[in-house]
């Protein structure tokens, strides 16, 4: 039986994501008790500790359906931002959050404009819905190119991409340049910010307010997750703050019962846990700083980053690279996977991890010079 016909016609060009390599995977590969992850941007000090209580205290009522509008934790958030209930959508991860913004929005033919490299969820779930992703290459400096953006928009263009801290790159746009980029978008455009790694990139004085900014451009989306700094990766909450209207009608693609029980009170914990949230965003400063002399003292480029991973130049083959870290039980990123041959995506693990993982990096380097 043919399947020519079987299936959504955009599926024969999606490409798959593409996660990091699960621990587990390179322990039986290689035979190796002890791993070192530094590859997919989870929290090295573990989960907020109020988050595990919540979720003990719960645990014995996942016999039963969760709330589908998650009101509590809609009351959590409406009390941390000033902001409605109704002014947030909750997905299973802000990965979810961003498959309902493209298919609430984007019809066949519909653009969508974003960095390259960036985010690849936001082509692919572009994509899938029939629309056209427009890729603009970053700029010589990682940044990205706004005016690029700006020159690329069309009667078609119905959202624009922005990854601020970018993904793979860790390097913010600043207030002016956001402000510059909004000033030369028409109102009818959504924009969408991405702040995945928001409370890392506070700690940066030019990194701009974009709740000023849905106040004053309603067609704004935001998108949170407590995946990084709250450390739920594994449980998957993620948000987006947007005007009423829009939030509304992505509600209607929304699963039903998307945000399961443990993962609603796990997130009102961790949305109180400032403790935990200042010790991770302060670990991750200091890790980066020994990545950052480490780069310095062997003359590597790098990206300053103000998320909770750096891009770095190995000035080496990043396949290569990747393969004999992992041997070693040590697992980033490979810049290959970007279309940056030299480069790896490292991400922020404790002092001792990121230690050992400098050392085993430097015997990679040198054995390869």
């Amino acid at each position: 039986m043919g399947t020519q016909n079987l299936y959504r016609k955009e599926l024969a060009d999606l490409k798959k994501y593409v996660p990091g390599k699960p621990v587990e995977d390179v322990k039986r590969e290689y035979g190796l008790d002890e791993i070192i992850k530094l590859a997919s941007n989870e929290n090295p000090l573990g989960p907020s500790p109020k988050a595990i209580e919540a979720i003990r205290e719960e645990a014995a009522n996942i016999h039963i359906y969760p709330d589908g509008n998650a009101k509590n934790l809609k009351d959590e958030l409406s009390k941390k931002y000033n902001l409605k209930p109704e002014n947030f959508l909750l997905g299973n991860g802000g990965e979810e959050v961003i498959k309902m913004i493209a298919q609430s929005l984007i019809n066949e033919g519909d653009e969508a404009i974003m960095a390259s490299p960036s985010f690849s969820l936001y082509e692919i779930c572009v994509n899938h819905m029939g629309g056209k992703s427009i890729k603009i290459p970053l700029k010589d400096n990682f940044e990205h190119d706004f005016e690029g953006f700006v020159d690329a928009i069309t009667p078609k263009t119905k959202i624009i991409f922005v990854c601020n801290p970018n993904n793979p790159t860790g390097n913010i746009m600043p207030k002016e340049r956001i402000d510059w980029l909004l000033a030369n978008v028409p109102d009818h455009v959504v924009v969408m910010l991405d702040e995945a790694y928001y409370e890392y990139a506070i700690r940066n004085a030019d990194y701009p307010e974009s709740l000023d900014i849905l106040e004053k451009r309603p067609n704004t989306i935001i998108l949170r997750t407590l995946s990084k700094v709250a450390g739920l990766a594994g449980i998957r909450v993620g948000y987006a703050i947007s005007n009423e209207e829009m939030v509304g009608e992505m509600t209607k693609v929304k699963g039903v019962f998307n945000v399961n029980r443990l993962a609603q009170v796990a997130a009102i914990a961790a949305l109180n846990d400032d403790d935990h949230i200042v010790k991770t965003v302060d670990l991750n400063y200091d890790s980066l700083q020994k990545i950052i002399d480490f780069c310095d003292a062997r003359g590597l480029g790098y990206v300053p980053s103000n998320a909770n991973f750096i891009f770095m130049d190995t000035e080496s083959d990043s396949k290569v690279v990747f393969e004999k870290l992992l041997q070693r039980g040590l697992i980033m990123r490979p810049g290959f996977l970007w279309g940056y041959a030299s480069w790896a995506r490292v991400s922020s693990g404790n002092l001792e991890e990121t230690e050992k993982f400098l050392v085993g990096l430097g015997q990679v380097l040198d054995e390869m010079k």
